[in-house]
């Protein structure tokens, strides 16, 4: 069926919004390597130059990113709404230049914490918005595929920078060089950004779509906390799940290099490990996503749900670098089964004028993981060990698991919009 479309010449669909939809790809991009940045190097510079003896110590700077996102992911959406996604996506960027630069020239660790708080804001902003962006430019049976496309591009981006940081430490040192490359990727973001165009017309045509067919209207901020927390079992499953898996990632971010470093690898090889895991969650996010607009959201959610806690026990289990290069690629391919279907579940069920604040929501939970892992691995670092921690996290993402299989209902059946509410 043909899009309607304004005045102004507004249609939804990605082939219709190649360009600008290509544009927010390559941004995003940028965006995630300024996460790759720190995923080697942060732990060690911990370790090493600041001499942090406590695995919750050196976690804090993950724990610090991680509440700091979930709250400006829950806010972006809002915030969005009044001054347009564009505004909030360069805003972002602005914020972001100043994270390598304190990291350079930390004398303390909590100026790196504090930089990491940042990072925060300048993630629950710039991803937010590129996710967001995508959404209003496709259609309904699209967003799986525009999702994994965006998560694709944020998670290479991850993994190019988390090699680059490791190889140039190995060559150099643990700081300044590294941090070079995040001052760098703010400027190209912040020149990308600026190039794109806002999708406020976009979100405007699918709303009138949506009136038009006598789809439920947008409801209270509050009443889609409650929806997305706990009163939808879909929702709330979603909502469950996203923050196992960033448990999961908070846990693996903050202890894999320090289990890895405790083996006897060194700087370079610690690096390849690491990064493969956010190489394989990005690449198969070009297919996950596109997978889930046809056979389903829920199914892949449990089974990537399990497969992410049965990776990290090989992970724990094995001892040999080919063996934990495979572990921390299989680790990749279950969280990408969930990433870009988590969000598409969300946007099914959520109305477009509420669905950024659904998504900020989701995104909130699911964030907080960073921080909930990083306290947990620590904690239980420092109690047991780092692989009894390490052990222990995989129950969250293999319980989540069931979680979905029990509560979630199969959104693709939901039309955008047409969800019952007790």
């Amino acid at each position: 069926m043909q899009n309607p479309e304004t005045r102004e010449g507004i249609k939804i669909g990605l082939k219709e919004n190649l360009a600008l939809f290509a544009l927010l790809v390559v941004v995003n991009l940028f965006v995630g390597s300024m996460v790759g940045l720190e995923r080697t190097v942060l732990p060690l510079l911990g370790e090493k130059v600041f001499g942090l003896a406590s695995a919750s110590a050196a976690l804090s700077f993950i724990v610090s990113f991680g509440f700091t996102k979930a709250i400006v992911n829950f806010l972006a959406g809002q915030i969005a709404d009044l001054i347009g996604r564009k505004r909030v996506l360069i805003s972002g960027w602005v914020i972001g230049l100043f994270v390598p630069l304190i990291v350079i020239w930390a004398n303390s660790w909590w100026w790196v914490v504090f930089a990491n708080v940042l990072l925060g804001i300048n993630q629950g902003l710039t991803w937010s918005m590129t996710v967001n962006m995508k959404v209003d430019l496709v259609t309904a049976n699209e967003r799986g595929l525009a999702i994994g496309l965006n998560e694709f591009a944020g998670y290479i981006g991850v993994a190019i920078a988390t090699v680059l940081s490791g190889y140039i430490a190995s060559q150099y040192d643990l700081r300044p060089e590294p941090f070079y490359l995040g001052i760098g990727f703010v400027g190209i973001g912040l020149i990308l950004s600026y190039m794109v165009k806002d999708t406020g017309k976009h979100l405007k045509l699918q709303s009138q779509q949506n009136k038009q067919t006598g789809l439920d209207q947008p409801i209270s901020v509050s009443n889609v906390f409650r929806q997305t927390t706990w009163k939808n079992k879909t929702l709330s499953s979603c909502s469950f799940a996203g923050l196992s898996t960033n448990l999961k990632d908070g846990m693996a971010w903050g202890l894999f290099p320090l289990f890895f470093s405790s083996a006897g690898l060194a700087v370079g090889k610690i690096g390849i490990i690491v990064a493969l895991y956010p190489a394989a969650w990005g690449f198969f996010q070009l297919f996950t996503g596109a997978v889930s607009d046809r056979i389903g959201r829920k199914s892949l959610i449990a089974s990537g749900m399990w497969l992410q806690a049965l990776s990290i026990w090989w992970i724990l289990f094995t001892g040999s670098f080919v063996s934990w290069i495979i572990g921390a690629i299989l680790l990749g391919l279950g969280t990408a089964m969930v990433y870009p279907t988590l969000q598409a579940a969300i946007s099914d069920v959520a109305h477009p004028e509420w669905r950024a604040s659904a998504m900020g929501v989701y995104r909130l939970w699911r964030d907080s993981g960073y921080a909930f892992g990083a306290l947990m691995a620590g904690i239980l670092a420092d109690v047991l060990d780092i692989s009894w921690a390490i052990g222990l996290v995989a129950f969250l993402p293999l319980l989540s698991g069931l979680t979905t299989v029990f509560n979630m209902k199969e959104t693709l059946k939901i039309k955008i919009g047409k969800t019952s509410y007790p």
